[in-house]
């Protein structure tokens, strides 16, 4: 696997300044939680980072290769998990995950074993079947990444994966997380919880655009 850098990527919304030549370089195995108050610029970076969003100036890389927009960026194994889950409200858990792998060319029996391992992971094994308008909104959090574990993502990019679960979804959702890392994905969190941020490898801290290390990965 590749790493994956950011250099001198700025990023403004009119006269607001949401990243100052943010530079970055992460390596496979690591997982990294992103902190900082609330307009710190965190979704914003990891929205650059999944091309999703066009540095004003700077750029991303994953190895060799500049990311340049969300369906490049997904075709080179970049997975977003974004604050608002992204899901179809018209579809089902299973539906939500096992879609996006079959539009990618897997199989449908290899991607229908692994939505089932993903909401297994996630302990929504018994909820495949309901529509996500019928899901609370921490279950609804779960099934979006979910779907980017079953994607078998290169990087995972997750914003506040962790905000609408009690403590012991949390803890499911984190050790799902530390699990992409160890099987050699790049996985960033942005987070509001200190106790989240510490159970990552490494912690980076955004204040008004500014990035710097709060505690570098061992």
């Amino acid at each position: 696997m590749s790493e994956l850098g950011a250099a001198r990527v700025s990023v403004s919304y009119g006269e607001v300044h949401a990243l100052h030549d943010v530079s970055l370089q992460l390596v496979p195995g690591q997982f990294v939680s992103i902190t900082g108050p609330s307009g710190a610029g965190k979704t914003s970076l990891l929205w650059a980072l999944a091309g999703a969003l066009a540095p004003d100036s700077g750029t991303v890389h994953l190895g060799e290769t500049q990311v340049t927009g969300r369906a490049q960026a997904a075709g080179l194994g970049i997975s977003l998990v974004p604050q608002g889950n992204g899901l179809a409200t018209s579809l089902t858990a299973h539906e939500n995950i096992v879609v996006p792998l079959l539009a990618a060319g897997t199989a449908p029996g290899d991607a229908d074993q692994r939505t089932r391992d993903a909401l297994v992971l996630v302990g929504l094994e018994d909820s495949g079947r309901h529509l996500v308008e019928e899901l609370s909104g921490g279950q609804q959090q779960r099934v979006a990444l979910a779907r980017a574990l079953a994607a078998g993502s290169t990087v995972l990019l997750a914003d506040e994966p962790t905000s609408d679960l009690d403590a012991a979804n949390r803890e499911r959702m984190l050790t799902a997380l530390r699990a992409e890392a160890t099987r050699g994905a790049i996985v960033v969190m942005s987070t509001h919880d200190p106790e989240a941020a510490d159970f990552a490898d490494g912690e980076l801290a955004l204040h008004e655009g500014h990035l710097t290390w709060a505690r570098r990965p061992a």
